[in-house]
């Protein structure tokens, strides 16, 4: 079984445990008020494992499903022997720096939770792009695809835009601060991907 499927059925599994036990979700969701006043870090990480519904949950399990399994592969080659370790600490890192940003804005406002796994699903999904900028990406069931490149562009700042105008419940912070860290990250191990990246790119036509 692949390192992808099992954080898969992990989340899957803890989902579906939380929405049936209310102390657990409770317990796990990210309320920065918490973690601050009773120093229940492990929030952090522990929410990346809880989904709000379905919906919420299926369109992370599945852009992790289709985005992780090549950065496992990346990992493997970059990192022979350790690829599952690499990717695990990645995905859990992700979802951490993703959360702090909204832990930092709500620490005093005790009715504010988080939960999901958008932090380290767009840290995957931006190291991918890196890897393969040309790669056709639709959401919404759109079914044209639009280059890795372009759509990230536009994401990064869909996302910012709207965590700055701070409507909804949408976590967008995490969105964008978890899309950062998986492209500085993937800079760092692999120097070599950003020169990678911009040949790609510039070669790239419209027509």
């Amino acid at each position: 079984m692949s390192t992808t499927l099992l954080i898969i059925l992990v989340t899957v599994g803890i989902s579906l445990a939380a929405w049936n036990n209310p102390a657990l979700m409770d317990r796990w969701i990210m309320n920065p008020y918490r973690v601050a006043s009773r120093g229940q870090y492990y929030r952090l990480i522990t929410s990346g494992f809880l989904h709000a519904d379905w919906s919420h949950l299926l369109f992370n399990m599945i852009s992790l499903y289709f985005f992780g399994g090549f950065i496992e592969q990346v990992f493997d080659v970059l990192f022979p022997g350790s690829g599952a370790l690499y990717l695990v600490g990645f995905y859990l890192i992700g979802i951490l720096v993703s959360d702090i940003p909204s832990f930092l804005k709500h620490r005093n406002d005790p009715g504010y939770n988080a939960l999901g796994a958008s932090g380290g699903v767009s840290a995957v999904l931006f190291a991918a792009i890196l890897f393969r900028p040309l790669m056709p990406i639709s959401m919404f069931f759109i079914p044209i695809g639009i280059p890795g490149f372009i759509f990230g562009g536009l994401y990064l700042a869909y996302s910012y835009y709207e965590a700055r105008r701070g409507y909804g419940t949408i976590n967008h912070d995490a969105h964008f601060y978890g899309a950062l860290f998986g492209i500085l990250f993937m800079i760092v191990v692999y120097p070599a991907v950003l020169p990678q990246f911009i040949e790609q790119i510039a070669g790239w036509r419209l027509f």
